[in-house]
């Protein structure tokens, strides 16, 4: 890995999600040195992913590069690697690119999708928890609108312009609003050969009311929204197969659809290597304790959507969304000069900021503790909150003259088919060949 040797403690961190990120910029100056590895050689600003895979945002714009972080410190090292296993007996760690020594070590790998063993859906359906995906879902669009031009097959145009989302918690309500308004302001202009009365939007909730974690009022004005953008809302409705064509539920209900993306809950992503009793089963978590410490170890954290902390407010654990994440990385890091300085460690208390969830343009709900709201001026908050949290400057102007045109325009100049997703890897094969 050609890690410097040193005389200071290693605290390696997997994973460079929100919790990660957090922690990172958090000890940066301090007197450790801090290892970081992750997969991709970015951070990904997920709230915003939705917008790459609707054309409204170039991926660059919600993606962060790791080493802009740790370059100016000498002490924090970014490795692109991924971990395949800890052996807690010798503290080290097993990558792909080497093994690793440690002194802490944290797991912030966050959450994958979450399919609750239906192969089919896992097979066939769309997901969004990465830049390539969202990737994937803004090509498969968009060559689904171009194949709906030219078929002469009226059965086939209506699988092609049937768009079909399951879970509507806030990404799947902030994704089907936003393929909405690609229906309302971009289909009519961009392809005059398709009705916009012919492109159908289905959102699936497998629960009585959207928004499930947010309040009723919230949940209300939410769907409020949705149908006046033209999106169709199935609740109580629980998707049983998807072969790739045809979408069967629980009830009367079966779509046609070549689009289907696939939101409905997300579960930890977990690393080899620790006892079995470390992990919430069913949650796939590990159970860690007010300080972050994984259950059975004490110089082994969790923390983020992998932490599964239970309190008397949170009997469940925290919600897997970014704000705790950030808060126990912060936390945490505070922690970990606790124990170097012979300080006692400080229990994690979460602070609720809220939830919010946008619906298109103008569009908007948030909870906070003071109560709960919609419209234009939750939608402003949501803009700016969003903004806020975006890491690096650059990122956070592009995003704002981006969110500015689209606004004034009712555009969304990132309709592009770089790398289609239909028949990828013969498209690959011409690429290769053409180099």
């Amino acid at each position: 890995m050609n890690i410097p040797r040193t005389n200071l403690p290693r605290v390696v961190i997997i994973g460079g999600g929100f919790a990660g990120m957090a922690m990172v910029r958090k000890l940066i100056g301090e007197d450790v040195q801090t290892v970081i590895l992750d997969r991709h050689n970015y951070h990904t600003f997920q709230p915003l992913l939705y917008q790459v895979s609707t054309s409204g945002l170039e991926p660059d714009s919600i993606a962060y590069p790791m080493r802009k972080i740790t370059r100016n410190s000498k002490k924090c090292l970014f490795r692109m690697a991924e971990v395949k296993s800890i052996n807690t007996e010798k503290s080290y760690i097993e990558t792909s690119i080497g093994d690793l020594i440690y002194d802490y070590l944290v797991i912030a790998t966050g959450s994958k999708t979450n399919f609750f063993g239906n192969k089919s859906i896992e097979k066939n359906g769309m997901w969004m928890k990465t830049v390539p995906q969202a990737l994937n879902i803004r090509s498969l669009i968009l060559e689904n609108l171009e194949q709906a031009v030219i078929t002469d097959d009226p059965e086939k145009r209506k699988a092609l312009l049937n768009f079909v989302l399951v879970g509507a918690g806030p990404t799947g309500v902030e994704l089907s609003g936003a393929i909405a308004e690609l229906k309302n302001h971009i289909v009519p202009n961009d392809y005059p050969d398709i009705n916009p009365n012919e492109m159908n939007i289905h959102l699936l909730e497998g629960l009585d009311r959207v928004l499930p974690p947010m309040s009723e009022k919230a949940s209300k004005k939410a769907h409020a929204f949705l149908e006046e953008l033209g999106v169709k809302v199935h609740l109580n409705t629980m998707v049983e197969e998807y072969d790739g064509h045809l979408v069967t539920t629980n009830t009367d209900l079966a779509l046609k659809t070549e689009t289907f993306i696939w939101a409905a809950g997300v579960t930890g992503a977990p690393v080899k290597g620790l006892k079995a009793e470390a992990m919430v089963e069913k949650a796939n978590r590990y159970e860690v304790n007010a300080f972050n410490q994984i259950k059975g170890y004490e110089n082994i954290f969790a923390i983020g959507d992998i932490a599964l902390m239970q309190t008397e407010a949170y009997p469940k654990g925290h919600p897997m969304v970014a704000q705790p994440a950030i808060q126990q990385g912060k936390h945490l890091a505070r922690n970990i000069m606790n124990i170097l300085e012979g300080k006692q460690l400080e229990a994690f208390k979460y602070k609720d900021k809220g939830t919010m969830a946008t619906v298109g343009r103008n569009r908007a709900v948030v909870d906070l503790e003071q109560g709960s709201f919609g419209g234009f001026f939750a939608w402003f908050i949501w803009m700016f909150v969003h903004l806020w949290f975006l890491i690096g400057f650059r990122n956070r102007l592009v995003t704002f003259f981006n969110w500015l045109y689209n606004y004034w325009n009712y555009d969304k100049a990132a309709r592009l088919i770089i790398r289609p997703f239909k028949g990828y890897e013969k498209q690959m094969k011409v690429d290769k060949e053409e180099i």
